[in-house]
């Protein structure tokens, strides 16, 4: 019986995770559908090709990143300040926000700016065939 309450009390405790994130970003759902074949959406066809998209707080960045997974999505509003403007991307590796210029990692969305422990909001991607993403929260 000890056993058994003991593996009860592993199993919470390995099970919880812990969230020390105080994101100032607000909630909300996210479900953006992209057709790889339209004009906007033809440079993401390639390896390191980006593209933004409408959908979020501010609009997405998705890249495709030549790897596994292909590709990643980021939220563009800025996760520490109440930017009026996106976030840009100029096909380096770093996000920026423009009030700030606070930078984020395109890779995982780490923040690269000293100070600053909030990562860029990322969502996932799920690729239903050659030529759609569906875009949505974790």
């Amino acid at each position: 019986m000890k056993n058994l309450l003991l593996l009860f009390v592993c199993f919470l405790f390995f099970s919880c995770e812990k969230n020390d994130t105080q994101d100032i970003l607000p909630n909300i759902d996210v479900n953006v559908t992209i057709n790889l074949d339209l004009p906007q959406y033809i440079n993401l066809q390639t390896p390191s090709g980006w593209a933004y998209a409408n959908g979020g707080l501010k609009g997405i960045i998705i890249q495709n990143t030549g790897l596994t997974p292909k590709y990643k999505a980021f939220e563009r509003a800025c996760p520490n300040n109440d930017c009026a403007l996106p976030m840009t991307f100029d096909g380096s590796l770093k996000l920026k926000c423009s009030c700030d210029n606070s930078e984020y990692s395109i890779i995982d969305g780490t923040p690269q700016t000293s100070g600053n422990t909030q990562f860029a909001r990322e969502y996932k991607v799920n690729t239903i065939n050659s030529k759609t993403l569906i875009i949505t929260n974790f």
